[in-house]
């Protein structure tokens, strides 16, 4: 068990990493091509931050081992509301802008309904729980509707930030450039596939040695580790008193987890909601989900350090009880 612990962190610093160089190394690419940077924006950087979690996840179901992929897409989510947001609360109090509240937040709270429905097959068509190919269609369906509507107001209120993004990723245009792009964009690739095939395996090997279900593994280790992308934007941004971008942050991954990433897995390949407790971790998504409506409401608009107290909390709280049981 302590060779697969020392791989699962090696494998996640690798799921990491390539998520940053194949970024990178895409967006210089395009940036040569003649992509405008607006375009890079809201195409290579905006979904390079789900690469980690649709590498881990897709490598996961392909190989059999269906409760790491739903473990790490319910609790990355699960810990992205009550860990990061949590612990950036209790640094300083987090801001939330208008458009989240009436918009992003509801749309999640919606979508983390929406998931559960379309997984509860056993009240739906009298078979076992699943996400399945038609379940993965209607959720990448959603996702073009969200993007549909999200791009317009992109382009509209975010146009400076995402060109200063594109641009923070885009290198020079010569020769020797071109090539060291290249090499980065492939290297990063390489690194999310053998990234994701380490800590798969290496989350299967520590479940079966500490005989517990792999739901379990993944629902912690592994969502913590793929959620560190969005913990330390997070801290950084609330360091730099810009907390909207933290809560923002947090509520748009949570859509694209549940959209994007558990939408391709699910249209490739079966994933089982586990029978040890798995509608409890869905419920629990939607739990957190709907508290951050009325603690954004609340306070002037803010998200105070004893209400991050209380998220941290029920975060701490429920995986105690979800290992212990």
């Amino acid at each position: 068990m302590l060779i697969d612990s020392f791989m699962l962190v090696f494998g996640l610093t690798l799921l990491l990493g390539g998520g940053n160089f194949l970024v990178t190394g895409a967006s210089a690419m395009a940036r040569n091509l003649g992509v405008s940077p607006l375009v890079i924006g809201l195409t290579v950087v905006a979904f390079g931050t789900s690469a980690p979690e649709l590498s881990i996840n897709l490598l996961g179901a392909l190989q059999g081992n269906g409760g790491i992929s739903f473990g790490n897409i319910i609790g990355s989510n699960i810990a992205n509301i009550g860990l990061v947001l949590g612990l950036t609360a209790l640094i300083r109090p987090l801001t939330i802008e208008s458009l989240i509240i009436s918009r992003e937040i509801p749309m999640m709270i919606l979508i983390s309904i929406i998931t559960l429905i379309v997984g509860s097959d056993v009240f739906l068509r009298s078979s076992p729980d699943i996400f399945d190919r038609s379940d993965g269609l209607v959720l990448l369906m959603l996702f073009g509707v969200f993007m549909y509507y999200t791009i317009g107001d992109v382009l509209k209120k975010r146009r400076d930030s995402l060109i200063e993004e594109a641009e923070e990723f885009s290198g020079g245009r010569g020769l020797r450039d071109t090539v060291l792009n290249l090499v980065m964009f492939v290297g990063g690739l390489a690194g999310l596939l053998l990234g994701g095939k380490l800590s798969v395996d290496a989350a299967v090997g520590i479940a079966e040695a500490l005989e517990i279900p792999q739901v379990i593994i993944g629902l912690t280790v592994v969502a913590i580790g793929t959620s560190l992308p969005e913990l330390v934007t997070s801290l950084v941004a609330t360091f730099q008193g810009k907390t909207d971008i933290a809560v923002g942050n947090v509520v748009g991954s949570n859509i694209f987890n549940l959209l994007l990433v558990n939408g391709v897995c699910s249209s490739i390949t079966q994933i089982a909601v586990p029978v040890n407790g798995g509608f409890y971790d869905l419920f629990m998504m939607i739990l957190l989900a709907v508290f951050l409506l009325p603690m954004s409401i609340t306070h002037k608009k803010k998200i105070v350090r004893w209400e991050g107290a209380v998220l941290l909390a029920m975060y701490l709280g429920y995986n105690v009880w979800r290992i212990v049981g």
